[in-house]
């Protein structure tokens, strides 16, 4: 029945003594309650046996004495048989769980003497002397004083202690770090030491409650969080799943290099194991529809320091439905869903502008709202049904008021958009599938409201037909379609870049300075009873989450295009669908997806070495047969898949060729060169037919599109052309008109084009990647993303994301709309060509492999064996089951799709 809920707020558990409590002492109704004393830093708690009788708390600030009555003692009511005795006299005690029921405190006001029998009498001398310390300590007139000395009474009884090795799961465990910390749960801390070994995380709490050794085996964790904690960077959270709202263990350290270090060894341990996800990672599963929107928020919280076991940081998760009063929840009108653009407080427009014209008066530090969005008693006015003991903790043994608890969800949505102090969000069980919190099946009395109702279970709106189908139609609107369209404005305001300075003040959007992450400097503050006083504030008012984003965040992708997300696992079983039911592209669609489904699949066809030197571009004929290919030899030739035979080789110039392509009609090849030249040939007359002199330096990568040529080069530009083709008869030449130059600061090594053709990205031998309106030839994005050459760089099929590969073995991801870097992944080698799906990479590598890589589990699936120096170059059909790819080793492979 005892619990650390039944301390104070920032109080300690210390030592607890078998006993009894001797009641009417030396009358003939004398009676022996047996039970434990529990000794904590501001009160004296005996816990009886028996669930009938009360657990009794004597708070130390109101002992009147406190002794151990010696034998020469004329009044003495304890005789030599009944030694280990201690006396508190005090004039208040509350009495709790009186026949084990929970409910609001009982106070016992008046001097009264409480009498404690030690079982071993030698322990009293002990047990009186920290009693005196303790009650010394709670005299204090200060708060700042008070803590300081029990932290001081605590800090030696640690140092007295260490942890007892005889706990170690195996013999064969070896130490790699030791120290004091305490294990963090909701309102309550419980100190002790921190052991990690080479195979598992302990924890001994000093008093042995609520078991002698906490342990967590490193092989489980899955993921590890910094934690901030009390407002200092102190603490630390592991969670040994992958998806779950609550960790295994929270610990709060004394000193930050003692977190780090255990944070360093245990994420050591993990390196060798999983992948440390980011916002950007979680964000890029999220766009593609990997995460439900659910999970996505779940994340974003845990990045963001909210926690749980930290009721003045729990996850926060918005309100979405706005109508509680129909008899059907209509999810696909808009109306039913609340405003997501904007946070709680700006929903009603006439309370709004009260605020802001009382936010336009005020001195500096401004605010709008004078309360938080989230706070330790918000998350419990919607827990107090499963949670009442931590309601009684947080105020002092008592409930709130009836007609101020969770009655009805009306209620609280009218009362949040009109209340004057009222802007709460909602908690994360809103969406889970334990409706326990709506129900209040433990009986409590939570009081009678102004009209005599009894308080009960919560009011649901009409349209839910119980508890349960509440949570199922609550979670059905979250993960909707409106949702999801919107669900990025809700996360810049809560995570993103609207959360401060002036885009806050601009979505009315600011809160109390001391409710931000840095708005108060808890180490400058000397006094510490300002110290005090000003930490309880902020932890009672509520915190900001810390900011995830400083870029608008992007959307989720649902359009038609991003379908192949949904596709992501047709089975190989399934039969198309017979033409006349389906389009032809929808087919072309579903074919690309299996391909890319069972890409593992590539076999090596045929290899043929063609050339002298390096193969650097390869373009195919539309109908397949013929294979043209450049090459650092200076050659362009051509093969025939058919015949297996080299049909043409042809050279322009002394100079290495850089890339090929072959315009629409399949009579004409073009070739961009070391030269600074770009070359026409004509396939059909078998000669040179045009030169484009169009750079300073390298032409390194060209690209058609729509009669227009994009040309990258060594001489810092990318260039546009508009193409005229000349009458090949009367051999009149193409003619070149320069529409748009697109200057960098160094050499362009590679570009893309996305699939509208009105964004270009391009890629430059210093790492730097740039995102081009191509309409209005202006640069909407440039990111330093790779350290050294960028390889290679692709839009994805819906164009929403770039994937780019570097001379640093890295993968990096981009998101178009924002810019923002949302996901990098790390190769053992550079990766010097690629093709991609959006979620499937197939990409060549310098050792010549082929590598298949799930880009959202950040790892290599498949390895296949091919050519026997770096793969330059690949080319990949529309229907993604062909793919050739040129080498280093001078060879050119044809792979297979076999399933």
């Amino acid at each position: 029945r005892f619990s650390l809920l039944l301390l104070n707020l920032e109080e300690y558990y210390f030592e607890q003594h078998t006993a009894n409590h001797i009641i009417n002492k030396g009358c003939r109704d004398e009676r022996k309650i047996r039970g434990s004393l529990k000794i904590c830093s501001k009160s004296i708690i005996f816990e009886p046996d028996e669930n009938i009788q009360p657990i009794i708390k004597i708070p130390l600030r109101d002992c009147i004495s406190i002794k151990a009555p010696e034998d020469n003692e004329a009044n003495n009511p304890f005789t030599r048989e009944t030694s280990g005795g201690i006396s508190v006299v005090c004039n208040q005690a509350f009495l709790i769980k009186e026949r084990n029921i929970i409910a609001p405190y009982k106070t016992v006001r008046g001097t009264t003497e409480h009498l404690f029998q030690l079982d071993v009498a030698g322990k009293v001398g002990d047990v009186v002397q920290t009693l005196h310390q303790l009650y010394r300590a709670s005299c204090l007139d200060k708060m700042g004083d008070q803590a300081a000395m029990i932290t001081a009474i605590l800090q030696s009884r640690l140092a007295r202690t260490s942890f007892d090795k005889n706990r170690f799961q195996s013999i064969s465990e070896t130490l790699n770090m030791e120290c004091k910390a305490e294990m963090v749960t909701p309102l309550v801390t419980n100190p002790g030491h921190v052991c990690v070994t080479d195979a598992n995380l302990y924890f001994q709490p000093l008093n042995g409650y609520p078991k002698p050794v906490v342990q967590i085996t490193l092989q489980n964790v899955r993921r590890i969080y910094k934690r901030r904690h009390g407002l200092m960077p102190l603490g630390l959270e592991v969670f040994c799943t992958e998806n779950d709202l609550c960790s295994d263990i929270y610990l709060k350290f004394y000193s930050c290099q003692d977190r780090d270090e255990l944070y360093f060894l245990i994420a050591t341990y993990l390196e060798n194991h999983i992948t440390e996800h980011t916002a950007e990672s979680y964000m890029l599963q999220w766009q593609r529809g990997h995460l439900s929107n659910y999970e996505y928020l779940l994340h974003l919280n845990n990045l963001a320091d909210r926690s749980c076991n930290d009721l003045s940081q729990y996850p926060v998760f918005p309100w979405i439905i706005a109508d509680y009063s129909s008899s059907v929840l209509d999810l696909t009108k808009p109306e039913t869903f609340r405003d997501l653009s904007k946070p709680i407080g700006a929903l009603n427009k006439e309370r709004l502008d009260r605020l802001l014209t009382r936010y336009q008066e005020m001195p500096e530090p401004k605010f709008m709202y004078g309360s938080h969005y989230s706070s330790p008693g918000y998350v419990l006015f919607y827990l107090v049904r499963v949670a009442p003991e931590y309601m009684l903790c947080l105020q002092n043994g008592k409930f709130d008021h009836a007609d101020r608890t969770f009655n009805s969800l009306a209620e609280t949505w009218k009362n949040c958009l009109d209340g004057a102090t009222d802007f709460k969000e909602l908690i994360p069980e809103f969406y889970e599938n334990d409706s326990s919190f709506l129900v209040n099946s433990l009986k409590l009395d939570l009081g009678k409201r102004q009209g005599g109702k009894t308080v009960e279970d919560v009011e649901l709106p009409p349209w839910a037909s119980g508890p349960d189908d509440f949570l199922q139609k609550s979670r059905e609107a979250l993960e909707s379609q409106y949702v999801s369209e919107h669900l990025h404005e809700w996360i810049d305001i809560v995570f993103g870049y609207k959360q401060k300075g002036t885009e806050a003040v601009a979505a009315h959007n600011v809160f109390h300075p001391l409710t931000y992450e840095g708005g108060v400097d808890l180490n400058s503050i000397m006094d510490p009873n300002e110290k005090v006083a000003l930490l309880t504030q902020i932890l009672e008012f509520g915190q900001t989450p810390k900011q995830l984003f400083t870029v608008p965040h992007p959307q989720r992708i649902l359009s038609k295009s991003s379908s192949r997300t949904s596709f992501h696992s047709v089975s190989i079983t399934e039969s198309p669908v017979s033409l006349h039911e389906e389009s032809f592209e929808d087919l072309t669609e579903e074919s690309i997806t299996l391909a890319w489904n069972n890409i593992a699949k590539l076999k090596l066809d045929e290899q043929y070495k063609i050339h002298k030197e390096a193969i650097t571009g390869i373009a195919v004929t539309s109908n397949g047969s013929s294979v043209f290919t450049t090459s650092q030899d200076s050659t362009l030739k051509m093969f025939s898949k058919e015949s297996k035979t080299l049909q043409r080789s042809v050279s322009f110039s002394n100079m290495a060729l850089s890339s090929c392509l072959i315009l629409p009609g399949d009579t004409t090849v073009i070739s961009s060169s070391w030269d600074n030249h770009i070359y026409f040939y004509s396939i059909a007359f078998g000669r040179r037919q045009d030169i484009l002199m169009g750079h300073d330096d390298a032409v390194s990568k060209i690209c058609w599109r729509d009669g227009r040529l994009y040309s990258a080069s060594w001489d810092s530009t990318v260039k546009v052309w508009h193409c005229v083709p000349g009458e090949t008869l009367s051999n009149k030449k193409h003619h070149f008109e320069l529409l748009a130059e697109l200057e960098h600061d160094v050499s362009v090594n590679t570009i893309d084009l996305n699939a509208a053709n009105t964004v270009l990205a391009s890629g430059t031998k210093e790492g730097t990647i740039s995102i081009w309106d191509v309409t209005t030839a202006t640069m909407l994005h440039q990111l330093s993303c790779h350290s050294g050459t960028v390889f290679d760089a692709a839009f994805s099929p819906d164009s929403r994301h770039l994937l780019s590969a570097g001379e640093d073995c890295c993968f990096k991801v981009i998101d178009v709309q924002t810019g923002m870097l949302i996901s990098s992944v790390t190769a053992d080698e550079p990766q010097r060509c690629f093709k991609w799906d959006g979620n499937t990479i197939l990409s060549g590598s310098q050792s010549g492999e082929l590598l298949i890589w799930d880009l959202l589990g950040g790892k290599v699936t498949e390895r296949i064996r091919g050519h026997t120096g770096g793969v330059m170059s690949m080319w990949m059909n529309e229907q993604c089951n062909s793919v050739i790819t040129g080498g280093e080793d001078k060879q050119i492979i044809f792979w297979k799709l076999q399933y």
